[in-house]
């Protein structure tokens, strides 16, 4: 019976020690966790400081801190994010784009996702110079805002995503209508033909619509192919009919028209482009 009992103490006392040290324990992780939360929110404090003070790569770095110190919490994905915002500030584009990327992979679901296409968009589209060049930077700027329009067509970004939308397809159709003019310069004229083409097709919306519509009709009577020339000249008439273009093409068919093809040489940067810089001071 002792021997029993001694047995049944034993086992109390075991018990014990494991709740107490089971305690200790819990109190080490509650510790543990504070600790790391408030090196955390240091961290991101530490990235506001440096963000306003104009040092994007310290930012970036406390940012970056911030999201691998408390992976798990709320916190991580605004650091990601503002981590990308920093480099962005100060024209890391490449650093900037690498975090979005970066944090569409590992936060998919977060409600800033619209935010971190729209700056995507945002770090290819401060990057255009040249529009003849920068074909690459124009193409994924577009596809970013393109992706805020149509994904999230509600968010604080859409409507700002459809402007720069519409001035990149400005950029776009001047690159089309800068190689139609180079091809009649060169008297190729089915090439010129295709790329008018396809500002009529593409950028419908632009400002060269009108001087697409009235090159075609040039064009076609050009190369003696009239019923065509007859069609562009119809429908330059009835969608632009006071157009200054629609008076050019209408001299067309007068009896004295000279066929020789006229095209203005414009400066080095396209009327598109300098508006677009303008806009955007």
């Amino acid at each position: 019976m002792r021997n029993y009992l001694k047995y049944i103490l034993i086992i109390f006392i075991l018990v014990l020690t494991a709740c107490k040290n089971d305690g200790k324990n819990k109190k080490v992780s509650v510790i543990e966790e504070t600790s790391i939360d408030l090196q955390m929110i240091q961290a991101y404090n530490k990235g506001i400081k440096n963000l306003e003070l104009g040092d994007a790569i310290a930012a970036a770095k406390n940012f970056n801190e911030a999201e691998i110190l408390f992976p798990q919490s709320k916190w991580a994905p605004r650091a990601s994010l503002m981590s990308a915002y920093s480099y962005y500030s100060q024209e890391y584009f490449a650093n900037a784009i690498g975090e979005l990327e970066r944090f569409l992979v590992t936060y998919p679901g977060h409600e800033r996702v619209s935010y971190a296409y729209y700056l995507l968009g945002i770090c290819y589209y401060d990057q255009i110079v040249d529009e003849k060049r920068d074909l690459k930077v124009i193409e994924d700027a577009k596809k970013n805002f393109e992706k805020v329009i149509k994904d999230y067509p509600k968010s604080d970004f859409a409507l700002d995503s459809e402007y720069k939308l519409e001035l990149i397809e400005e950029i776009l159709a001047s690159k089309e209508m800068y190689l139609a003019r180079y091809y009649i310069e060169r008297e190729k004229w089915i090439p010129a033909i295709n790329r008018y083409k396809k500002v009529l097709e593409n950028y419908e919306r632009t400002i060269f619509i009108e001087e697409a519509l009235h090159r075609l009709v040039e064009l076609h009577y050009k190369i003696g192919m009239i019923d065509e020339s007859k069609k562009y000249a119809s429908l330059l008439g009835y969608n632009y009919q006071s157009s200054k273009w629609y008076q050019e093409s209408y001299k067309i068919f007068n009896k004295n028209y000279n066929k020789k093809i006229k095209v203005k040489k414009r400066k080095k940067k396209f009327i598109t482009l300098e508006k677009i810089k303008s806009l955007l001071k």
